[in-house]
């Protein structure tokens, strides 16, 4: 866990930034090296397609927490549980595999 000023960041949280030279990024945080105040961002899209892919180190207060998705339904719940299996986070995984039971218990419950 590392604040930036603004929000506490944590592995696995959305973030967006610049790079050393300008280059707008989106991307998530592998993680987080708290003595030196960095946080080290897989990069997911970029205005440098190069950086595409790569892991690289960021200053903490040079990147912004995304908002939390508000899930509205099954099929937004199953894009972000083949998300979560891509960026191999298990945490988010199982979340969002209750999140979809529950749903399916709900639809269950109501056509009985």
């Amino acid at each position: 866990m590392l604040s930036n000023n603004e929000t506490i960041l944590r592995v696995g949280d959305w973030i967006k930034g610049k790079s050393r030279d300008g280059e707008l990024f989106i991307g998530y945080i592998e993680s987080l090296d708290i003595l030196d105040d960095k946080v080290n961002a897989t990069i997911t899209s970029s205005d440098d397609e190069s950086m595409v892919g790569k892991t690289i180190p960021m200053s903490s207060n040079g990147v912004k927490k995304l908002p939390d998705p508000k899930v509205q339904n099954k099929e937004q719940i199953q894009y972000l549980i083949d998300l979560a299996l891509a960026t191999g986070d298990e945490e988010w995984f199982l979340e969002l595999s209750e999140q979809l039971k529950s749903i399916r218990e709900l639809v269950k419950g109501i056509r009985v």
